[in-house]
């Protein structure tokens, strides 16, 4: 009888400190999600529709590239650095030839360029803005062309883009990377460097 009065006050002692560690887990989680919610800036009903129809242009290229694979022969898993560069040469190609005629504004419309261009001039950090425009315009990019379906030169700088920027910025899938070409934004192709579509006059 002594040791199940033990053994009880063990478990309700264990049960007590789990709800403990379950109600602060709860609680450090919604912190995190009211600071998520404060730092994030408002977005209209309006704005919101118009994001939600970047994300499918967006998508639209992802499926332009799965065609654009799915004529290409698989690559192997243990394909030499070589059998990789010929495979991104013709998946460039393939994606080129399918992309013939596209235009810019192809993804960044009217309606998304005025939201970038705002968003980008009023959520980055004053205290931020020169030294991102610093990284950002002494990148060795001369001579990139601002040409949609072109490749971004292999022989030219990626700009990364500085983390306060990256997050103002809406998301993107793995497949596609925002590079700056001196003051202009570039949507550009992870695997292949083309350059998707691109927006002008973005810099903070």
């Amino acid at each position: 009888m002594k040791v199940n009065e033990i053994q009880l006050r063990a478990i309700l002692v264990a049960f007590g400190l789990s709800a403990l560690v379950a109600i602060a887990s709860a609680d450090i989680a919604m912190a995190k999600l009211l600071q998520s919610q404060i730092a994030e800036p408002a977005v209209t009903e309006q704005e919101k529709q118009m994001l939600a129809a970047f994300d499918r242009r967006v998508k639209d290229y992802l499926k332009q590239r799965q065609r654009a694979t799915a004529k290409l022969p698989p690559l192997s898993k243990n394909a030499t650095p070589e059998q990789i560069a010929v495979y991104q040469q013709r998946f460039m190609e393939s994606l080129r030839a399918m992309r013939t005629g596209t235009k810019p504004g192809y993804i960044f419309n009217p309606q998304t360029t005025d939201y970038f261009r705002a968003v980008i001039k009023t959520e980055v950090p004053a205290s931020d803005k020169p030294e991102i425009r610093k990284t950002i315009l002494e990148a060795d990019t001369k001579g990139v062309p601002l040409k949609v379906n072109y490749p971004y030169p292999e022989t030219k700088e990626l700009t990364q883009i500085p983390p306060t920027l990256l997050l103002t910025l809406p998301q993107l899938p793995k497949e596609v990377k925002y590079r700056y070409v001196g003051r202009h934004l570039l949507l550009v192709d992870t695997d292949n460097n083309l350059i998707v579509d691109y927006l002008l006059n973005a810099l903070p």
